[in-house]
This record gives C-alpha cells, sequence and structure tokens, in this order.
C-alpha cells in the first residue's frame, strides 16, 4: 500500500486488488464498484501513506485498462487550490465523454481538504452537473474539512493506519526483492517509527540502504531523527528520581544528537509516559503536561523552556 514520493514507492506501489495490503474493508467494497463498472462519489479519508492514492490508481487501472490515462485525471489540490482549477481543469475534463466501455471519467482531487471553501462550493456545483461523465475520488486527512453538502454526495471510506503484520510483509518483499539484510531489531524499529505510514517506512529504508547494504537498529534511528525509546525513557526515570540537571543535560545531548525538535521530544515523550513506574493517576496528570506544554510549543512559546517545565512536572510527580 504505497502513496507518492520516493522510487520505492512508485517500484512496489499495488498494480491490482489482489497486490494491495491492508484496508480489507475498504477493498473489499471498493471492487464491488469496479466489477459492476458503476460506482458513486468516493470520499477516501485517513492519514498520510496508508493507500489512499494507490487504491485510486488500481480502481482506474482496473476498470479502464490500457486507456486509464486518457480517462483518469490527478490533481494535487494543496498546489492548486483555488477556485480557478476548479472552474477550469476540473470542468473542462469532466464534461467530456470517457473513452471505452465504461460511461464515465475519474477526476482523483488529492489533499482536497486544502481547497478553499469557494473552491468546495464550485466542485459541488461540478459534481452535480457532470454526474453522467464523471465521478470523483476525494482524498483527505480529515474529512471535517470538507463542507457537508460534498460529503453526502460521496461514498466515504475511513483508512486506518496498516497493522504491524502488513507492514512486515511489506518489509519481507522489498528485502527479497532488492536483495538486502534487515536485522530483527532494525525491522521492530521502522514498523514503530512509521506508525502504519508505509510512505515514511519505505522513505527511511531506502535512505538506509543507500548507507549500507545491511540495516541494523542503530542506522535506521539516525536516518529517521528519532531517539530510541530507552535514551527517552532515561530521561524520564532520572528525572524521577529528582536528578533534575542530569535529566536536563541527558536531554539536550538527545535533542543534539538526533537533531529533535521541542514537539519531536513531547511526542515521544507521551509514548513512554505509561512505561513509567508511578501510578496511573499521577500518569493521567503528566500526559495532561504533555499537551499544554505541545500547545505552548506550536503557539510560539520557548521549546526548551517547555520541556524544563515538563521535566519539572516529572520531577514532583516522583516525590513521595
Amino acid at each position: 500500500m504505497l502513496g507518492e514520493s520516493s522510487i520505492w514507492t512508485e517500484k512496489y506501489r499495488p498494480r491490482n486488488f489482489s497486490e494491495v495490503k491492508g484496508q480489507k474493508d475498504v477493498v473489499s467494497k471498493v471492487k464491488a464498484f469496479v466489477t459492476q463498472k458503476n460506482m458513486p462519489h468516493l470520499m477516501f479519508s485517513g492519514p498520510a501513506g496508508v493507500g489512499k492514492t494507490t487504491i485510486s490508481l488500481v480502481i482506474a487501472h482496473e476498470m479502464f485498462g490500457d486507456s486509464w490515462h486518457e480517462n483518469f485525471l490527478e490533481l494535487n489540490a494543496s498546489d492548486e487550490r483555488g477556485i480557478d482549477i476548479i472552474r477550469n481543469k476540473v470542468k473542462d475534463f469532466a464534461r467530456t465523454r470517457a473513452i471505452g466501455d465504461v460511461p464515465f471519467k475519474i477526476i482523483y482531487l488529492d489533499e482536497c481538504d486544502a481547497l478553499t471553501s469557494e473552491a468546495q462550493q464550485a466542485l459541488r456545483r461540478t459534481m452535480e452537473n457532470y454526474t453522467q461523465t464523471c465521478r470523483f475520488i476525494l482524498s483527505c486527512n480529515y474529512s471535517s474539512k470538507i463542507i457537508d453538502p460534498i460529503q453526502s454526495r460521496c461514498a466515504i471510506f475511513r483508512f486506518k493506519p496498516l497493522g504491524k503484520e502488513h507492514l512486515m510483509h511489506i518489509l519481507e518483499h522489498i528485502e527479497k526483492e532488492e536483495k538486502i539484510t534487515i536485522n530483527d531489531a532494525a525491522k521492530k524499529a521502522l514498523i514503530e517509527i512509521c506508525e502504519g505510514d508505509v510512505r515514511r517506512l519505505e522513505n527511511i529504508l531506502q535512505s538506509c540502504t543507500a548507507m549500507s547494504k545491511t540495516v541494523d537498529e542503530d542506522l535506521v534511528y539516525s536516518l529517521a531523527s528519532v531517539a530510541r525509546p530507552k535514551e527517552v525513557k532515561r530521561v524520564m526515570e532520572l528525572a524521577l528520581e529528582n536528578k533534575f540537571i542530569e535529566a536536563r543535560n541527558e536531554l539536550l545531548n538527545v535533542m543534539t544528537n538526533y537533531g529533535l525538535s521541542g514537539l519531536d521530544v513531547i511526542r515521544q515523550v507521551q509514548k513512554e509516559i505509561t512505561e513509567l513506574k508511578i501510578d496511573g493517576r499521577k500518569q493521567m496528570q503528566l500526559i495532561e503536561k504533555c499537551g499544554e506544554a505541545e500547545f505552548r510549543i506550536s503557539e510560539g512559546s520557548d521549546e526548551f523552556l517547555q520541556l524544563e517545565a515538563f521535566l519539572a512536572s516529572v520531577a514532583l510527580a516522583g516525590q513521595k
């Protein structure tokens, strides 16, 4: 299940439904539309790198065969997000009839939650007027950013991050095809880091293999710019033991060594809180402090000052 980006992403992109890994529910329903050579407007909603673009291309391949290029228009709405793109490119493509035995063309709008409100209103009218000759597949990360009239015209499919077994299958397939060696610790690290995002997994792995044909855990963490979980946990444990200065210095070293921002650190810290040997109430209080620090950093506050304040909260939580 691959999206856009690196050379490997295109190389290992599935070409038919049988090659698609994960998203079983979505695939089974979409496959029924393709079999009937008819479908409603579709909306694919979900996080990045989970196969929204891939399934759209598979639909085009399966439905139109060799003439899919003439009947399929792909646009990235985040690049061309104004009303003119809907009035010109989309409308011009939608008003002409399809080539072949399928009665409609397909327009794929990627990242359509980036469209302005005016462009979405224009898109709504286009979807109404050209139903006979065109179907839309809208892809977005957040369906709530799409206006209700468009949502009501689409069959909405929600994509999930891919499970560990599917990611492991993809890793083993690439390992075999590229004749590289990925040790078990590196596979586990890749799966943990990418969090179900296949595009990120492939990009990190391709970067690693550019350095060495043998991929280990150290190489993965260094190229992913992610701190090892045990290093982050060590910072937290030092703070819990009331060794605040040591914890602060260790945190600074981790940020410097991996080139992490304050937001990167907070996200990793949040994952480690539940592993700390403190009671559940204090864990909840620290997660709340995490959210507060993340908000303040994103609003422009000094990130290291906020991280120090968070470490102080951890130290206080460690006192009996």
